[in-house]
């Protein structure tokens, strides 16, 4: 999917004064970390980073070597073993004999519209009723493209079953979730270019809920203790840390072993593991103006600072909806916050960094309710492939993997 500057020129009017001068300084920092051979991390949420393409973006800047590891949530794994987008035919469940309860608001069931030879895969590892695929196939309905996997049939419950089988294989080898289900996944799928460049690609624990049963099997794959522990690891060998459009990040940039921001004190106090975010770069794509007004505050005033020296509540003292994730992304020195649209913003910043390191780009994002946008949805539908068990159980014929 070539670039076309005519139409990064476009998406760069599209945002504001300010928003244009942080991508710029994102671009900088991002490449500057780069040239002295630093790290980038990325930590994403799901939803729009999987509709605007930016899961497959960043797996290819993982390719290209610009990012180095990656914390996500358990959706975005659940997508990616899907093949991150599926077209699906959405039809009303109870007129084929599904039972009403079951189904979600709405009333909706749906349909994986998928190959025939993915199709007798997912056959050959778990029984199919036949009789409602072609039910569905013949009822009324509206097809769209949407989060691979999910509630579509069969591949939503064939995931779910083999979820189950990933962490038998994760608890038995002493790998995560992730490091097994990266091995059969896409390429073009962050835990599948992690798997094969061997990069870090782990769940924040914030995010372990969600993906249903894939979710629940990558929190039991390891301990909480050890998760916090290497996502603390990741986040202190990387120079710059890219925040897109997620939630509850306190645990990610200034989680348990943290100590610039005062969390990680007693663990530093006793003799574990901590780390420092001191020196680093936060980077942060979101859409709340709130952030970038408690941002401002900090910095003129040190108002965010001076509300917790003196123990008061950060809502009430900046009249401003307070997100937990503020409190340490605004006092700290290094943090640049990116308001707007993350399907804008991240093909800017790729093609940015990209252009100054002289890297070549395989592929693009661009946002999908553009002309572009939905020919690269399409394309992810069409050549970003479900997880294959037979290449994920092929490495692990050999014997398991020792425990440190």
């Amino acid at each position: 999917m070539p670039t076309d500057s005519a139409e990064l020129d476009s998406l760069n009017l599209q945002l504001d004064e300010a928003a244009r001068t942080r991508v710029a300084q994102a671009i900088d920092a991002i490449s500057a970390a780069k040239e002295r051979g630093g790290k980038v991390a990325v930590v994403t949420g799901s939803g729009p980073n999987v509709h605007e393409g930016v899961t497959t973006l960043i797996s290819e800047l993982m390719r290209a070597g610009i990012v180095d590891g990656v914390s996500t949530s358990s959706a975005v794994v659940a997508h990616e073993m899907g093949g991150t987008l599926d077209e699906v035919k959405r039809v009303q469940g109870a007129p084929l004999g599904v039972d009403a309860a079951l189904l979600p608001l709405g009333g909706e069931f749906e349909l994986t519209l998928m190959s025939d030879e993915t199709l007798r895969e997912i056959a050959r590892q778990m029984p199919l009723d036949l009789h409602l695929i072609e039910k569905l196939k013949q009822a009324p309905g509206k097809t769209i493209i949407k989060a691979a996997g999910n509630l579509g049939y069969p591949m939503g419950l064939w995931l779910e079953r083999l979820a189950q089988e990933i962490l038998v294989l994760a608890r038995e080898r002493g790998l995560t979730f992730e490091e097994v289900a990266g091995l059969g996944a896409d390429p073009r799928t962050m835990i599948g270019m992690g798997a094969r460049k061997g990069l870090p690609v782990l769940v924040t624990i914030p995010q372990l809920v969600g993906g249903g049963m894939v979710g629940l099997c990558i929190a039991d794959s390891i301990s909480l203790f050890e998760r916090s522990t290497r996502l603390a690891h990741v986040l202190e060998s990387s120079d710059v840390i890219i925040e897109s459009a997620v939630v509850l990040t306190q645990e990610v940039h200034d989680g348990p072993f943290e100590t610039h921001t005062g969390h990680g004190l007693w663990s530093a106090w006793q003799g574990h593991y901590t780390y420092s975010l001191k020196g680093k770069r936060l980077i942060r794509i979101d859409l709340d103006p709130a952030l970038e007004r408690v941002c401002q505050i900090e910095q003129e005033k040190g108002g965010v600072q001076g509300a917790i020296a003196d123990g008061l509540p950060k809502t009430k003292t900046f009249n401003v909806p307070f997100r937990m994730e503020m409190s340490g992304f605004a006092r700290h020195e290094g943090s640049t916050a990116v308001i707007g649209d993350i399907g804008v913003i991240w093909p800017l910043i790729a093609h940015g960094v990209a252009q100054r390191l002289g890297v070549e780009l395989e592929f693009m994002s661009w946002p999908q309710q553009t002309g572009r946008g939905k020919e690269m949805r399409e394309w992810i539908v069409r050549e970003v492939r479900p997880l294959d068990r037979d290449r994920m159980l092929a490495p692990l014929h050999g014997p398991s993997v020792p425990a440190d």
